[in-house]
């Protein structure tokens, strides 16, 4: 009895399925999505800071 509660116990804290993988997945692209513009803005104004220190230097 002890082995069998045992293994469910055991079954229930295994990793990741495939069933949440896929949903992680979908949501990561959907932020992505959601916020493309935003993360594009960033992206330009971090590497327009970079290439004018580079300048600099």
């Amino acid at each position: 009895m002890k082995t069998l509660l045992w293994n469910i116990k055991k079954e229930k804290l295994g990793g990741f399925g495939t069933v949440e993988m896929i949903l992680l997945i979908v949501v990561l692209i959907a932020v992505v999505l959601i916020f493309k513009s935003q993360i594009t803005s960033l992206v330009q104004s971090i590497f327009q800071n970079i290439t004018s220190q580079a300048l600099s230097v």
